[in-house]
């Protein structure tokens, strides 16, 4: 069998980011942009996205992407400024993205469930110049006067105090792309915190063209083949292996403005999908669907999931189904731009209890809590360190310095790893919940809980789903009786985005579980969750 490591082009020891010394693949891209540059030259009538009835292929999009480019320098948009990216999965967040990338700007994608006081926190954190977004989120946007960095908004349609996109969209090109260093930041991405406040993780091009070499040689993927977006574009997934990484093979990305299995099986055949990206429990809908054996799905030759654990009857279940297709975990974070490990082709039912192996330019490890390696097998907190490994949080050196540590990015998470090189994750930070691959810190649920005047105390905690593996539960005790969990429901709702929201609640008058020094105790309500899910009892909703 060929082994893992032979698959990999050359690489070297490189210093970067200060005092640094990671692996580095010795030819690469040079930039975001290179990568549209470079499909666009090789493959100009190519289609490059595919979204509703719309068909762009890769010289329009170089172009509609320069137009933009055009109109925004027009506007004063410079090199290093921050461009927010309020966007649906469509076709203008890939046109919008590499304009920026043209730009030798910075993008800063945004979940469109995140709420004001969330939006308001991260435009002003990145001092944001312009905002691109939705029409139908203009509600929800901050007062001018509490962004006071943002200068301009721009809409996909008339909205009270934004200009129109198509506006934007210079008639000229303008000048050439600017010139970018390796190590400047192409992205910033916000990922929650056990602090409460997001951070931004800084992705630099350096990191994002590592990452799209790894999943393009990993996968095998090609100008030949077609990916479905069916994961948010505005998350390292959706941005880094699905709109980057088919930029760089040149293969064509199909665009879901949201996920329904139904729909997805449809556009799976009628593309001719090759490969995709999306959690475990997307890979489940589609299993359920009654017509599944209907659909042509022969292509699909790559599987990928991550976020979550595949269930080993989905894996059987897959295999049975769809013969041709390999799975392939993947292991990865904002913070590490998408993957560190990956499961190498055909080691999947066999190593079902692992991410796979660490890519090509990933250096991983385990330690203790004194910061010492431990030897095989050994459970410890899985430490990773490449030119993937984002080079900081913006604005945040108090962050920097508590995860960075020698250039490695400390995960959070428990796991070891084997003397063949595969890394196990058996535990994730006690008090993130993973609700279908969105990463949940229950923290900002706590906190969203604690605003409402009649919470006296409230802790969060997963409940588990056969679906989504975990879903939100929070225990309130109430300073008085007569609140209802559809109003503390209705509360959090405008404070959260959606998937955060607790979807049920257990109510009292009575003070939490704590332990002799006064700290609450989370893993007797997550027991007493699971008690209740096993005798079948039901929680006020």
């Amino acid at each position: 069998m060929t082994r893992w490591d032979d698959t990999w082009p050359a690489t070297r020891l490189e210093a970067h980011y200060g005092d640094r010394v990671v692996r580095c693949f010795t030819e690469r891209p040079t930039c975001l942009h290179s990568l549209l540059a470079d499909a666009a030259r090789q493959h100009p009538q190519g289609i490059a996205i595919v979204c509703g009835d719309e068909r762009i292929n890769w010289q329009g999009l170089v172009d509609a992407s320069a137009s933009l480019a055009s109109g925004m320098a027009q506007r004063g948009i410079v090199a290093g400024d921050r461009v927010a990216m309020l966007i649906g999965n469509r076709s203008e967040f890939v046109t919008t993205l590499f304009a920026i990338a043209r730009l030798g700007a910075i993008a800063v994608p945004l979940s469109i469930r995140e709420q004001t006081p969330g939006l308001a926190y991260m435009l002003n954190d990145c001092s944001a110049a312009m905002l691109v977004h939705e029409a139908d989120l203009g509600e929800r946007l901050p007062a001018p006067a509490d962004v006071p960095a943002l200068r301009l908004r721009v809409s996909f349609g008339p909205c009270a105090g934004s200009e129109e996109y198509a506006s934007f969209m210079a008639t000229e090109n303008g000048a050439a792309p600017a010139e970018v260093a390796e190590e400047d930041i192409a992205a910033i991405m916000y990922t929650s915190g056990t602090t409460g406040n997001p951070k931004g993780a800084t992705l630099t091009h350096l990191g994002i063209v590592h990452s799209v070499m790894h999943y393009r040689i990993a996968m095998g993927l090609t100008a030949a083949d077609a990916s479905i977006a069916a994961v948010p574009l505005s998350h390292v997934t959706g941005l880094v292996a699905l709109v980057a990484t088919m930029a760089h093979c040149a293969g064509k990305l199909v665009i879901m403005p949201a996920f329904k299995a139904a729909d997805f099986l449809l556009l799976a055949a009628r593309e001719r999908m090759t490969s995709t990206l999306m959690v475990p429990a997307m890979y489940n809908l589609c299993l359920l669907q009654p017509d599944f054996e209907r659909h042509d799905l022969s292509p699909w030759r790559v599987g990928a999931y991550g976020g979550a654990p595949m269930p080993v009857a989905t894996i059987d279940k897959l295999a049975q189904q769809l013969p041709g297709l390999t799975l392939m975990n993947c292991y990865g974070s904002t913070e590490t731009t998408s993957p560190s490990t990956l499961m190498p082709q055909g080691q999947t039912a066999a190593r079902s209890d692992t991410v796979g192996r660490s890519l090509a330019c990933a250096e991983m490890a385990v330690f203790d809590d004194d910061g010492h390696e431990l030897p095989y097998n050994q459970l410890g907190e899985i430490w990773i360190k490449g030119p993937m490994v984002v080079k900081d949080y913006w604005n945040n050196p108090g962050a920097s310095a508590a995860n960075f540590t020698g250039g490695f990015w400390r995960s959070g998470d428990i796991g070891s790893i084997d003397a063949d090189g595969y890394v196990k994750v058996v535990d994730r930070k006690k008090d993130m919940i993973n609700r279908g691959g969105y990463k949940i810190y229950t923290i900002e649920v706590e906190n969203a809980l604690y605003a409402h005047p009649a919470v006296l105390e409230c802790a969060v905690v997963a409940k588990p789903c056969p679906v989504l593996g975990e879903r939100v539960h929070a225990f309130v005790a109430l300073r008085h009786p007569g609140t209802g969990a559809a109003e503390l429901k209705a509360f959090c709702a405008t404070r959260l985005s959606d998937y955060k929201v607790p979807e049920s609640y257990t109510l009292s008058d009575t003070p939490l579980p704590r332990n002799a020094n006064g700290k609450l105790v989370k893993r007797a309500l997550r027991d007493l969750v699971g008690a209740m899910e096993n005798v079948g009892k039901t929680t006020a909703r």
